[in-house]
This record gives C-alpha cells, sequence and structure tokens, in this order.
C-alpha cells in the first residue's frame, strides 16, 4: 500500500487544519475585498469537509481492502450528493443578500463527521468537531473585524484621509 494513505491521527489532524486555514484564508479574500456573502467560515468549512471526505476515503478504502466484496465508499458517495442537495434548500437569497450559505457547509461537514463515526474514526471526528466550532464561533468575531476594518479604511481612502 502506498504510505501516503497511511497517515497517523495527528497527520490527519494537521491536513483538517491547514484545509480549514487555507479555506479561511480564501474566505477572507471573499468577504472582505471581493465583498462577497460566502466568508471565512463557510470557505473553512468546505475547505475542510472537502479535506475530511478524502481523509474518510482513503481510511475507509484501506480498512475494507480485500476483506468485503463491496466497495464502501460507494454509499458516501451518495450521502455528499444528498447533503449537496439539502445544503442548496438551507441557502436563500433575500433582498440582493444570500442566507445560509454557512449553515450548508456546516451540514456539509456535519455529514462528513457522521460519515467518519460510522467508519470508525473517532479521533478525527472529534478534533473535526472542535475546529468546527472554531470556526462557527471564533472566525465570525474575527471575519466582522475584518470587515469593519476594511470599511473604515475604504471610506478614509475615498475621503482622501
Amino acid at each position: 500500500m502506498d504510505a501516503q494513505f497511511m497517515d497517523p491521527t495527528f497527520v490527519m489532524f494537521g491536513k483538517l487544519l491547514l484545509a480549514l486555514i487555507l479555506g479561511a484564508v480564501i474566505g477572507t479574500e471573499r468577504a472582505v475585498l471581493a465583498k462577497q456573502p460566502a466568508g471565512m467560515r463557510t470557505f473553512g468549512l468546505v475547505a475542510m469537509g472537502a479535506c475530511f471526505l478524502i481523509l474518510t476515503s482513503n481510511y475507509v478504502g484501506n480498512a475494507y481492502l480485500g476483506i468485503l466484496n463491496f466497495d464502501p465508499m460507494r454509499l458516501a458517495a451518495g450521502i455528499v450528493t444528498g447533503i449537496g442537495f439539502l445544503g442548496a434548500g438551507v441557502i436563500i437569497f433575500r433582498e440582493n443578500t444570500v442566507h445560509g450559505i454557512t449553515t450548508a457547509a456546516g451540514l456539509w461537514i456535519a455529514a462528513a463527521l457522521g460519515m467518519a463515526v460510522g467508519y470508525g474514526m473517532y479521533a478525527l471526528s472529534i478534533f473535526a468537531t472542535i475546529l468546527t466550532l472554531v470556526m462557527f464561533t471564533g472566525m465570525w468575531y474575527v471575519e466582522n473585524r475584518f470587515k469593519h476594518w476594511f470599511v473604515e479604511h475604504h471610506d478614509e481612502h475615498q475621503r482622501g484621509e
């Protein structure tokens, strides 16, 4: 088996954290500079969710290789598709604003958590839950501070100060 698919738990923790941070960096640019509704939390959760699904598929593929006569990731693929429809239903457009994007991203990560727990990846699931809560709560404050800072500096620049 390829060594890249045999990550120890702490390496997987690092991968989740890195994906979360990189997604949040992209989200900062989208929220602050581009003034898009999807910001740090949304992009961070989507990046971490994608990473989590890949880690889960790598783990499960290796754990069940040759033992079972079916592909356990087919069910996971169905879950991912279904959660996409559920997330789309949560997103609402109202008066030129978008609501529910972060909730949809949270539902997506919750689906990834559920799959990982189902496959016995308990420690990784707990760590991803902690990262998700940090993104929902702590990054909300950071994102709003960035927005206020940018508006203040942008207004000063436009006034010529």
